[in-house]
């Protein structure tokens, strides 16, 4: 197990500090009133250019392919994409009961969270070692916003990060309004999403790559 933790760190290092870069950049843009294509300061981000939530897309591939060539790779790749989906489909479900819960019904909203930490394990049945590094990764990724957030929201910023959901309460207080619009949904949520996206391009990658040219897959 300690040869896997440091195995998962080595990997998501680089990655990481790309990540913590593109974060940074992205809370000096939407400060500075950057580029709105760039860096949109609406609540949700409106799909500005600069973000982390696209990179699973690059480091999913770039995972499975270091993992397998160092013989990781899945046991069964068809097992890979089947719990990859079955993880989406419980991200959904969570997606679903918490926006049911429309931040007013607390026992729905922990219901949401722990169908998103389903979602972030469950692949893990499929290719553990690439599930892993990739729940390191969101992590890595995820925590640094977290704390951001805090901040943001505590300062009014005028940030997408501190922007609230349309019709969210008025009479929240400071901890609650942190915990459901900023904890809750990066450690669970967007760990869910790092995991499923990442896992689906980095089979697509590994399928794509070819068996033959990485390592012979091991059992989990």
């Amino acid at each position: 197990m300690a040869n896997d933790d440091l195995s998962i760190k080595r990997l998501i290092l680089v990655p990481g500090l790309i990540t913590l870069a593109v974060t940074i950049l992205r809370v000096i843009g939407e400060l500075r009133h950057w580029s709105p294509v760039l860096f949109n300061t609406q609540a949700g981000g409106g799909g500005a250019l600069v973000g982390i939530s696209w990179l699973p897309i690059i480091f999913g591939p770039y995972f499975a392919l270091k993992l397998a060539r160092e013989g990781a790779g899945p046991a069964n790749l068809g097992k890979a994409f089947l719990f990859t989906a079955v993880g989406l489909v419980t991200f959904v479900g969570g997606a679903f009961v918490f926006f049911k819960a429309g931040f007013k019904s607390e026992p729905l909203m922990l219901g949401a969270a722990l169908l998103w930490i389903v979602a972030f394990l469950v692949p893990i049945a499929g290719w553990p070692a690439l599930a892993r590094t990739l729940i390191g990764y969101g992590y890595a990724a995820r925590i640094p916003v977290a704390v951001v957030m805090y901040f943001a929201l505590g300062g009014n910023w005028g940030t997408h990060y501190d922007g609230l959901p349309p019709g969210y309460p008025t009479d929240v207080s400071f901890a609650m309004k942190y915990f459901q619009t900023g904890l809750v949904p990066q450690l669970t949520l967007w760990i869910a999403f790092t995991v499923i996206i990442g896992s689906l391009f980095g089979a697509i990658a590994y399928a794509v790559a070819g068996r033959r040219r990485v390592a012979a897959p091991v059992a989990p």
